[in-house]
């Protein structure tokens, strides 16, 4: 079954929306959306239930890098009945936009 992939520019993403980041842990320690969910594409499945109750919140945009892991994500938590997006780019296109980064250093950047 086939179906089109719900995507969403980065500068499109309402501020405040609910935001998965599935980065690793060193991506995000390196610079992250402020107020972003973190988890790593390999813990996607068993920890659905945090995914759900962050969806509960409205639409979920899902960020990596680029935005095929997200992509996949993205994908997965549709098949699972969430209303999902992809965000097309990933943090380079968060970044490109002008949407701000925190990370653990002073000046985040995306890795």
């Amino acid at each position: 079954m086939s179906f089109a992939l719900p995507t969403v520019t980065a500068d499109a993403v309402p501020a405040g929306a609910p935001l998965l980041d599935v980065r690793e842990p060193e991506e995000w320690a390196a610079g992250h959306a402020e107020g972003a969910l973190h988890i790593p594409i390999g813990q996607v499945v068993e920890r659905l239930g945090e995914i759900t109750a962050l969806a509960s919140e409205g639409r979920l945009h899902v960020v990596c890098k680029v935005g095929g892991r997200s992509a996949q994500v993205t994908a997965y938590l549709v098949q699972q009945g969430l209303d999902a997006a992809n965000v097309d780019g990933g943090m380079h296109a968060w970044q490109a936009a002008g949407r701000p980064l925190v990370g653990e250093g002073d000046d985040p950047f995306v890795l």
